[in-house]
């Protein structure tokens, strides 16, 4: 049986839920999976759709549609983003859950998957107009959030401020103060150090793991990075400092590439007095899609889905792919990566770094004891690594790619767990 078939059409491709299911099934029969554990763990297990208004800044009633979808949660509470966008879609958010489990369940940390999202273009609201926005919408779905039930976190064009609203909101609702209802928050109300630069540490950590497994120095490793946004570019700048070599960085308005490699801090502070990589003297313009393609030794997708598909993985020249985003690469796309022997590693545990910091802002709220952030990310640098090593023995000893031994360890820990607690019936 194959994930999928290089016939399928592209909207089926690039549908994420389909794209997850595919992997899924493959995993789960690859498993011999329980019928019964697989067709529990295939859907979530609750999904919320929510309608609700706004009073916007001209005095109008908008009505917004948001979305909280709850995966699974044999392991613990549910965890996952909030994210704001136009295109937010039902099947989007479910598949994202669903990674949000096997992505906890990967680094074998105690929570499920859940994801939320809103319906709208936080681009053209005010300050003002978003804060209802996030008060309303947390209102809506208060009965199913809570420190032991599912606890969001910032995403797609949400942030910290984002999570002081929801916060508060469900504070004045519980009349306490209760900070561990969601992680990504400020530091003075129960952040963590280390949150902001945790997924891209964590990608580093994970690329630097897999030059290791393949025999490649470290020390000036060719690197492009798609997405110049909090992932990408704290990966870029962690890597650049760990001695890799960063040539290209690609946006969505074009790229830039400098072979004798792009001063990230330089580019991180031209990019704050900017708001674009675009005109950046130290390195050339190039087409993002053409710079993707181009000569590396490790290409690190960090910002959307679906970037790369069977229409371009061909082109692919990296001998690594770590991906910062999540889904970045569809099921088609893996098997002509497969025969071009490229090495990926699978979302679900490249970019764990994030919730994983989550969960260690969580521990840190419930004790009411606030860590170094020298040991934030030393406990997230040993949890990344010891999931690498899980993963690869996983792959050599069932003779999969990463991403389908990836799965498996996931779907096994959580059908483990099932099996230990029962169905209540």
């Amino acid at each position: 049986m194959s994930p999928t078939t290089p016939t399928v059409p592209l909207d089926q491709e690039i549908n994420p839920w389909e794209a997850q299911s595919a992997r899924f099934d493959f995993a789960a029969q690859k498993l011999n999976l329980d019928e019964g554990l697989w067709k529990l763990l295939r859907s979530p297990s609750r999904e919320i759709i929510v309608h609700f208004p706004v009073t916007m800044d001209d005095g109008r009633i908008e009505m917004f549609t948001g979305f909280r979808v709850q995966h699974n949660i044999a392991r613990g509470p549910c965890k996952g983003g909030i994210r704001y966008a136009p295109d937010v879609t039902l099947d989007e958010v479910r598949a994202l859950a669903s990674w949000m489990t096997w992505k906890c369940a990967v680094v074998n940390i105690p929570f499920g998957g859940a994801k939320g999202g809103v319906i709208c273009d936080p681009h053209k609201m005010s300050k003002g107009e978003l804060e209802r926005m996030t008060r309303r919408y947390t209102s809506e779905i208060i009965d199913f959030i809570g420190p032991e039930r599912d606890v969001p976190a910032p995403d797609v064009n949400t942030n910290d401020q984002t999570m002081a609203w929801i916060m508060d909101t469900y504070s004045m609702h519980m009349r306490q103060t209760v900070t561990s209802v969601v992680t990504g928050k400020p530091l003075n109300i129960g952040g963590s150090r280390g949150r902001v630069e945790a997924t891209g540490r964590g990608v580093m950590v994970v690329a630097i793991e897999s030059l290791r497994y393949l025999n490649i120095p470290v020390e000036g490793a060719r690197v492009i990075i798609q997405g110049f946004g909090n992932v990408g570019s704290n990966a870029a700048r962690l890597m650049m400092e760990a001695g890799f070599k960063v040539v290209g960085i690609a946006e969505k308005d074009g790229g830039l590439y400098n072979a004798n490699g792009i001063d990230i801090h330089q580019l991180i502070e031209y990019k704050y007095r900017n708001e674009s990589i675009l005109g950046f003297r130290n390195a050339e313009a190039m087409p993002s899609e053409e710079l993707m393609m181009s000569e590396c030794d490790l290409l690190i997708p960090a910002a959307t889905e679906n970037v790369i598909t069977s229409r371009n993985a061909a082109n692919v020249k990296a001998r690594i792919i770590v991906e910062g985003a999540n889904g970045p690469t569809t099921a088609v796309a893996d098997e002509i990566l497969a025969d071009k022997r490229v090495f990926v590693v699978p979302d679900i545990l490249s970019n764990a770094g994030g919730v994983t910091a989550s969960y260690f802002e969580w521990v840190q709220d419930r004790q009411g004891y606030f860590w170094k952030e020298a040991i934030v990310n030393e406990q997230l640098e040993s949890i990344l690594r010891d999931s690498f090593e899980d993963v690869v023995r996983y792959s050599e000893a069932h003779a999969v790619n990463n991403r389908i031994a990836a799965y498996m360890l996931a779907i096994d820990r959580v059908a483990f767990t099932i099996k230990q607690r029962g169905i209540y019936a």
